[in-house]
């Protein structure tokens, strides 16, 4: 399965998780998807959505302001 991309750079508090959690609600289990994000409010609130969706983070970093999530779509 091929990740897919989720540019929401730009966006501030909440508009990233709430892109995150429309992604994530029209996506079929197991769906990998790679968020970029450089609102700093995103490193709380995308732990927070994927906690409450029972969705995983498999993969998180930052360079610079720029936050990476690699988000794999629950069953």
């Amino acid at each position: 399965m091929t990740s897919i991309p989720l540019n929401l750079r730009g966006l501030k508090c909440p508009l990233p998780a709430l892109r995150v959690r429309k992604a994530l609600r029209g996506a079929q289990a197991g769906a990998l998807f790679v968020v970029e994000c450089t609102d700093p409010m995103a490193a709380i609130d995308i732990p927070n959505l994927t906690r409450e969706t029972g969705d995983a983070i498999e993969h998180s970093s930052s360079e610079g302001e720029l936050l990476v999530f690699h988000i794999r779509k629950a069953a």
